[in-house]
């Protein structure tokens, strides 16, 4: 097939992190974040085809800047490129969205063009691109990952080490009430001191018991330490708690995320619909069931 009628596509899924530490370095391979988050089974579709004069990416239907994205071209390619994205995820809400759509970007253009990239190197390339234009620091690694990815050290393979809460498939139940921005939280520092701080303790806490129930505590534990939830988001999350379920922020967004034992699902998904729409994801993992 030639390089002009090839066509590429891919799907990259969602990530919500529960709780993160940020990690300087000037090397961007190595710089990122550690923390703990859950892949979700939807995400992004991105298809591919060669351009003709400027690289263009669409969202669902619309031009977009995607500036994360065409930076993840420009490493990968030296012609124009056509993106097309379709989402079954928010954008903007603590989703990561963002590295959902450059991952997904990269595995298809490696197939269309025949980069013949291994996929350590093309999440190389979409971390890169992330942590330069400031939009992400670590979801693609636990969008490579899958499942319950615990970052144990920060940057792409092989400096980011990656580990996993072991678990049977789940439900996770998101209700989204707002945006909030990665910059706008990245580039404060006193905020950042406490976000660190309180993440750090997380993930030594979450890694000497390394269980869901004890992700979600320490997950709300990070969101009200930190100060990020608005009024809404906390009475969202207590809302849950109430009815036996378990509850947190989604990093970073103004989005609530919660789970719970199946006899109390539907009055977690109860409570949560009175903030908004809810919708639910299914997290999913290898695990092996015990013998009865």
């Amino acid at each position: 097939m030639s390089i002009e009628s090839s066509v590429g596509r891919a799907f990259a899924p969602g990530h919500i992190t529960g709780f993160f530490e940020i990690h300087d370095d000037p090397d961007p391979r190595r710089k990122g974040s550690t923390g703990c988050g859950v892949v979700l089974d939807k995400g992004i579709d991105s298809i591919v085809r060669k351009g003709v004069e400027n690289t263009e990416v669409f969202l669902d239907g619309v031009l977009v800047k995607a500036e994360t994205t065409r930076s993840l071209i420009e490493q990968l390619v030296n012609f124009p490129v056509h993106v097309y994205c379709t989402s079954s995820i928010p954008i903007g809400c603590g989703f990561g969205a963002s590295a959902a759509g450059s991952l997904s970007t990269a595995y298809a253009l490696n197939d269309a063009f025949s980069l013949g990239l291994t996929s350590n190197q093309l999440v190389e390339a979409v971390h890169i691109a992330e942590v330069s234009n400031g939009s992400g620091m670590g979801d693609v690694e636990g969008q490579y990952f899958g499942g319950i990815p615990i970052r144990r050290t920060p940057g792409c393979p092989p400096y980011g080490i990656l580990d996993r809460v072991p678990s049977p498939s789940f439900e996770v139940h998101c209700v989204v009430l707002g945006e909030l921005s990665t910059g706008s939280v990245l580039n404060d520092d006193g905020l950042m001191r406490q976000v660190n701080s309180a993440g750090r303790y997380a993930l030594r806490s979450l890694l000497s018991r390394p269980t869901v129930s004890n992700f979600m505590e320490l997950s709300k534990e990070f969101t009200l330490k930190c100060g990020l939830a608005s009024d809404r988001v906390i009475d969202a999350i207590e809302a849950v708690d109430a009815v036996g379920g378990m509850a947190s922020q989604a990093m970073l967004g103004e989005t609530v995320f919660a789970c719970s034992a199946e006899r109390v699902k539907m009055d977690v998904v109860e409570m949560l619909s009175n903030f908004g729409e809810v919708t639910t994801y299914k997290v999913t993992s290898c695990y092996q069931h015990p013998v009865k």
